[in-house]
């Protein structure tokens, strides 16, 4: 028989165990755990929002998208065929894929996985919070609760709009090609939705030549900016029509995902050389690695001309094992983290550029080290400097309070950038954002418990790092 939760979720989760520490962490945390949430970085599809059609079943929703679910599944043994993802690597999957219903049995079987990781985290308040669930996942419970859920997602409220509206959030940012006409926005726009929808420009997929699709991606980024793209000039030239497109659509930022930062800029002839022989088919991996540097270099220098905001992703190898990247696509749980360095990397670009006051770039990484030793020293000194929130292999709670303790010697707090959900799993989004407040509220207790900052202010500051700080950050 179907067990309900015996332990609900506690109300002082993550606001420590020390009485006068977590006191006062609850009244912070009070403050803000209704503030609207600022989304400035994530991965929900803004076609999604604009068709706003019923989620199909609560695998496609919970499971078969999240990468972070998938990837503690696949690392226990279970096939990621068994976790809805087919040939394409999308939701829905193609035919070969399990079955809805088995996807999710797979995931209540192995419940026990997630024990103390933030994914469990999220998942249950995911579920109490947004479903209404009472029954704890497992083998004997999983049909009922996928019945629950089923039922449920065909109610009106559930749909992708009105989960938005109702987890309160405010501004959420997409990421976008730099071809794609963001029709969907402009339907959003249209229609007036109440949360600001906003695109992020990505051009990952231009800067490396030597990728499969490089030179395809040329030619339909020359149809949509009305430029050829056979030169390196050419295609400069249309990402900069691209970016003031996104800039007539909302955008505040564009987004970088490297596995490393250097931004090291080439001669014109030398690069445009390098194109020509990429689109020939001759390009070497030096060659394709120096223009994926010099094309950093000169995102940079657009962002320092349209005052874009800059997010800069590095410091993780991704689609480790190549297999599987060619089975089933990118995003399905293999990027890994590897040693990051942006102080060298990135003084040519912060020579040029570094004191502009149209400039801003937010480092993120994956390497714990890199936050005290290089990128909080940065944001200390370069005026267009901030430090990104912990991502990936790092949003979870003892990361998040060991970035607090890394960062906030060195550069403050209005340095920051603010959290980021990074998320395609738009039902996690509130329970991230809850996961990091609460953890700030305790820092701010601790350190007014240390004598270092007054309880005054560290009610402003609990304010001022769900809103005011991420605002400021991506100029929203």
């Amino acid at each position: 028989m179907a067990r309900l939760r015996t332990v609900p979720a506690h109300p002082d989760r993550l606001l420590g165990v020390e009485p006068a520490v977590r006191d006062l962490a609850r009244d912070l945390y009070r403050r803000v755990a209704d503030a609207p949430i600022i989304s400035p970085h994530g991965h929900v599809s803004a076609r999604m929002l604009a068709d706003d059609e019923p989620f199909s079943d609560p695998a496609a929703l919970l499971v078969t998208p999240d990468h972070y679910v998938t990837r503690l599944l696949h690392g226990a043994g279970v096939p990621l065929e068994a976790l809805g993802l087919g040939a394409s690597g999308q939701s829905p999957p193609p035919s070969g894929a399990a079955a809805p219903r088995a996807v999710w049995r797979t995931l209540c079987e192995n419940w026990k996985l997630f024990a103390g990781t933030p994914v469990r985290h999220w998942l249950e308040d995911t579920l109490e919070r947004v479903f209404g669930c009472e029954l704890a996942p497992s083998a004997a419970t999983a049909d009922a609760l996928y019945d629950q859920l089923a039922q449920r997602l065909a109610a009106p409220e559930l749909r992708p709009r009105a989960l938005l509206e109702r987890f309160g959030v405010e501004v959420l940012a997409t990421t976008d090609d730099p071809a794609d006409a963001l029709a969907a926005h402009a339907r959003l726009a249209a229609e007036g939705f109440g949360v600001r929808v906003v695109p992020t420009f990505r051009a990952d997929a231009y800067m490396t030549p030597d990728g499969a699709a490089w030179a395809a991606r040329l030619g339909t980024l020359a149809e949509v900016a009305g430029i050829d793209c056979g030169s390196y000039r050419g295609l400069l030239d249309a990402l900069r029509v691209r970016r003031e497109h996104f800039r007539a659509n909302g955008a505040t930022a564009t987004d970088s995902g490297v596995q490393d930062a250097w931004a090291t800029p080439l001669s014109d002839r030398e690069a445009e050389a390098i194109h020509g022989r990429a689109l020939a088919g001759e390009v070497t991996g030096a060659e394709a690695l120096a223009y994926r540097r010099n094309m950093l270099y000169q995102l940079g220098l657009m962002a320092a001309d349209d005052g874009l905001v800059m997010q800069l992703h590095a410091g993780v190898l991704r689609n480790h094992h190549r297999p599987t990247f060619e089975r089933f696509g990118p995003d399905t749980g293999h990027d890994i983290p590897v040693a990051a360095e942006f102080a060298r990397p990135l003084r040519e670009l912060l020579n040029a550029v570094g004191t502009s006051p149209r400039f801003r770039i937010v480092l993120f990484t994956t390497d714990e080290t890199a936050f005290s030793r290089e990128i909080a020293p940065l944001a200390g000194f370069y005026p267009s400097v901030y430090i990104g929130a912990p991502w990936w292999f790092l949003d979870a709670p003892a990361a998040v309070r060991r970035f607090r303790a890394a960062v906030t010697e060195t550069a403050g707090f209005y340095k920051t950038a603010g959290f980021v959900d990074d998320t395609r799993a738009l039902c996690s989004i509130p329970a991230r954002h809850d996961m990091s407040r609460r953890l700030d509220a305790r820092y701010l207790a601790e350190l007014v418990a240390g004598g270092l900052i007054a309880e005054a202010e560290a009610r402003a500051l609990a304010s001022a790092l769900v809103d005011e700080i991420p605002r400021a950050a991506f100029r929203l």
